[in-house]
């Protein structure tokens, strides 16, 4: 477990971070990542089918983070990429086509990273992203964010991360996607 300061002098502010039961607290989590990646209750619906599907892939894990008074305020879960997989299958083209589809093996996938903007810039996503990614067994990490400069996309930089694929179109998907990667273990500060 670790454990960050909050602001102020409220200790309900302060933020452990820790194994995370998803499938128990998947609401919770789309709720963080509602307000993170502004999305609606319909697509909200959809993620949390999609979430629970996951978890009953082999090696899928989480961490979460969360207050001292237990409200969860960030999360993370990936799981071993695996090619059959539908993330896989379409970004696979774009990585083929930039003789990067070979990151499609021996790799961990980040799935999700979603952090409260109230907790925002406090090093809450780089430790639940170094954590859940050093306990992995594969030598690399892929993970796919939205393609425009973004805080997301500088933390993912900072950490090792390079663009493999870029203007990765998903479906229904209104924004244009990168698909980076990363050697394990990541870059620590």
């Amino acid at each position: 477990m670790l454990r960050f300061p909050g602001h102020g002098h409220r200790d309900a502010d302060d933020v452990v971070i820790g194994p995370l039961d998803l499938a128990a607290r998947v609401d919770e989590a789309l709720a963080v990542q509602a307000l993170a990646f502004g999305l609606g209750a319909d697509e909200i619906a959809v993620r949390r089918q999609i979430v629970l599907r996951h978890l009953t892939y082999p090696g899928a894990r989480a961490l979460g983070a969360t207050t001292t008074d237990g409200r969860l305020v960030g999360f993370v879960y990936g799981m071993p990429n695996d090619r059959a997989h539908w993330w896989s299958t379409v970004v696979e083209p774009y990585l083929r086509a930039q003789d990067n589809d070979g990151w499609l093996d021996d790799s961990f996938v980040i799935t999700e990273l979603h952090v409260h903007p109230r907790f925002q810039n406090r090093g809450v996503g780089r430790t639940l992203i170094t954590a859940i990614t050093d306990s992995a067994a594969e030598p690399r990490s892929i993970l796919s964010a939205i393609d425009i400069d973004s805080p997301a996309r500088g933390l993912y930089r900072s950490l090792g991360y390079e663009d493999l694929a870029r203007q990765v179109l998903f479906p229904s998907a209104p924004k244009p996607y990168a698909v980076m990667g990363a050697p394990l273990p990541l870059r620590h500060p």
